[in-house]
């Protein structure tokens, strides 16, 4: 308010306005202010290593994508319910820019969100082991309203340690109707078993995971593939 005093009293004065809208204005500039950096805040605190948004998504490209389903995801409400949201498909098909975009807006929103991916969140749960630091190392992923869990199946190092799937269990069961995961997967359910290590521990974690749960399939092209395809026809 301070910033803006000088020229709002300007203003009141060349339109005649009321003291009383002047003082609107001027706490309308603070609210706005303190609103951007809370959610900077939050988009710091969210770990998101980019800021992708739905508006850059290429829903035409990628015409299996229901643009409908993703733009009522993007008001949040599976949030509020506390829903999962669980996007699968092949690599390249867009499945973390819809996912990271969702956090994005989450983070907008003033929601408390976290982005991890899960080779990462497994490795910190892991080491976390050896110091006995386990239960404070599983508050970061326990508390965010909103968890985005990337690239599930992605690293295939992670299945050789059969205590991932423990772990991954602990992380989801934790988060069961308390808070919105949202996960990314190349990997089909029954694979996971193999992924983490433990098939049976995995089945307790999957029938947690899409129960409550929206399911996306993408079933397209990789986008990487097409534009990598683009720029080499250019040359």
């Amino acid at each position: 308010m301070e910033g803006a005093l000088d020229e709002e009293l300007s203003r009141a004065v060349k339109e005649a306005s009321p003291s009383s809208e002047l003082l609107e204005r001027l706490l309308a500039l603070e609210v706005g202010e303190l609103t951007e950096r809370r959610i900077e805040r939050r988009i710091r605190e969210s770990k998101l290593t980019e800021r992708k948004l739905l508006a850059d998504f290429d829903f035409v490209f990628q015409a299996g994508v229901d643009k409908r389903q993703i733009m009522e995801l993007a008001t949040l409400d599976f949030a509020r319910r506390k829903q999962g949201v669980i996007i699968a498909g092949a690599s390249g098909a867009g499945k973390s820019h819809i996912a990271k975009a969702l956090l994005l807006i989450g983070c907008q929103k003033t929601f408390r969100c976290r982005y991890v991916t899960a080779s990462a969140m497994l490795r910190e749960l892991l080491a976390s082991l050896a110091d006995n630091t386990l239960e404070q190392k599983l508050k970061r992923f326990l508390t965010p309203e909103i968890l985005l869990i990337d690239e599930v199946g992605f690293d295939r190092l992670e299945q050789h340690d059969p205590g991932n799937a423990n772990l991954f269990h602990k992380v989801i069961d934790g988060r069961y109707c308390k808070g919105s995961t949202i996960i990314t997967t190349n990997i089909d359910f029954k694979e996971l078993g193999d992924y983490l290590g433990d098939p049976v521990i995995t089945t307790a974690t999957v029938d947690r995971m899409i129960h409550h749960s929206i399911i996306i399939t993408i079933d397209g092209p990789s986008w990487r593939l097409h534009e990598s395809q683009q720029l080499n026809a250019r040359k």
